[in-house]
């Protein structure tokens, strides 16, 4: 292999009277040098502990996030960090976080290899020693995003608890629009910037590997540093039960995996045993599906034009709906039980279950296609429960409906699976009665 060490430099915590700076140093031998930077604006926020070890131990492990996406360009052999250093059970942890949090890309790109050797990490500096801080924690952060289902945990949330914020990256207008909507103003969201070096983006220019990411891992930990940074209690998402299902059948490749059960434990785990803020980290939908989810988000009204989580469509302004990709196909289909024809036609545009275009789209997101669509999507049961449903309160048939019923077998409508609650979840106990008093 040409390119064998990926290099893990340093990294640095800055501020100025407007923001906060994590900013790393990642190498490609011989290749390519990456600058990457966070940026954390500080509003009025009372931010504290920046001068820790703690913190500075918290941005050494965002750093070995960040990283992925330079590391994945060549995958070189050797992970040699010269900035810190990982125990081996760290190093087996962040080895998983890769292999898995890349099962999309190593599956597009035809990379078969073993976890145990997917990368060897070097470690070549020290361990810190971190301090004992006292900290009164109260209050949640919030990632929101702009989709569904951010917006269902802003609003059963918002009025259950004080001391919430928002946290987002990039700041849409949609996603702060649907924040100003559950009724938190622009002073109370944190917003960040994550700045890709163009190196990177030039090297995949030129046909470097690329592919996804597990960017839900990067939430992650920057919510818990800024949680720390702000002694805040909580850090709640908002990843539904559904999003442990592969991608691809017989193979741990899940497009979600940063999102699932799995990662979400591991976290929990390592950021007790090696971050030392105390802070909670899970998902509030955990426990549901994303049926539940779109059944519950559709008694909001206020929120169904102005929500968006079509990725293709996010990359032009003003943020919409493309009509095209399987997001959009998913999110239209897992509302449809619950909202009339024209609302949907309204949200979207057009009627996506008429497009011809999409059926392999429709047959892949059913479940009867090779795999399920690269996309934060649902289970094929929940779409099939979906469709079957629609199906039998409608007279006249869209394209897409009618060739379901024409070459797949209806599912059985059981009202049941509304009220479904899947009890592997971290929900603290006032957080989980109150999804309980709305399924």
């Amino acid at each position: 292999m040409l390119y064998q060490n990926f290099i893990y430099n340093d990294y640095k915590i800055l501020e100025d009277n407007e923001k906060i700076y994590f900013k790393f140093d990642f190498e490609i031998e011989n290749l390519a040098k990456f600058e990457p930077e966070i940026q954390i604006l500080k509003k009025d926020f009372k931010w504290k502990h920046l001068k820790s070890n703690i913190l500075k131990n918290m941005v050494f492990n965002l750093g070995m996030v960040e990283a992925i996406s330079y590391f994945k360009a060549v995958l070189p052999q050797n992970f040699i960090i010269k900035c810190g250093k990982l125990n081996n059970e760290q190093q087996e942890w962040f080895r998983k976080l890769y292999y898995l949090g890349l099962g999309e890309f190593r599956y597009k790109n035809k990379i078969t290899t073993l976890q145990k050797d997917f990368v060897k990490f070097e470690c070549f500096g020290n361990f810190l020693e971190l301090e004992e801080i006292k900290n009164n924690l109260n209050g949640i952060i919030i990632p929101v995003g702009g989709g569904k289902d951010s917006n269902v945990t802003l609003e059963l949330l918002k009025n259950k608890f004080d001391n919430i914020n928002c946290f987002m990256i990039g700041s849409k207008e949609v996603s702060m629009k649907c924040a100003e909507m559950a009724g938190f103003e622009r002073s109370n969201v944190i917003e960040v910037k994550r700045i890709i070096d163009k190196n990177l983006i030039k090297l995949n220019e030129q046909g470097a590997l690329n592919g996804h990411t597990p960017f839900s891992a990067i939430v992650a930990f920057l919510t818990y540093i800024i949680a720390f940074l702000l002694e805040k209690k909580y850090v709640v998402l908002s990843n539904e039960s559904s999003a442990n299902e592969t991608n691809v059948e017989g193979e741990n490749i899940n497009h979600q995996y940063s999102k699932t059960i799995e990662f979400e434990n591991d976290f929990r785990e390592y950021s007790k045993k090696f971050l030392k803020a105390n802070v909670e980290y899970f998902s509030f939908l955990r426990p549901i599906s994303e049926l539940q989810i779109a059944m519950i988000f559709s008694r909001f009204d206020k929120y169904l034009d102005v929500f968006k989580s079509c990725n293709v469509g996010s990359k032009e302004e003003p943020w919409r709906w493309c009509g095209n990709c399987p997001k959009c196909l998913f999110v239209y289909i897992i509302l449809s039980p619950f909202l009339k024809k024209e609302r949907l036609i309204q949200i979207f545009g057009e009627d996506l279950f008429e497009k011809k275009e999409l059926l392999k789209t429709f047959i892949e997101l059913c479940g009867f296609g090779d795999i399920k669509p690269f996309e934060c999507v649902g289970t094929f049961s929940e779409v099939r429960y979906c469709i079957s449903k629609v199906i039998n309160e409608s007279n006249e048939l869209p394209f897409l409906l009618k060739y379901y019923k024409e070459h797949f077998e209806l599912e059985r409508i059981d009202e049941e699976r509304l009220k479904y609650y899947n009890n592997e979840n971290n929900l603290p106990i006032e957080f989980s009665k109150i999804l309980k008093e709305n399924i």
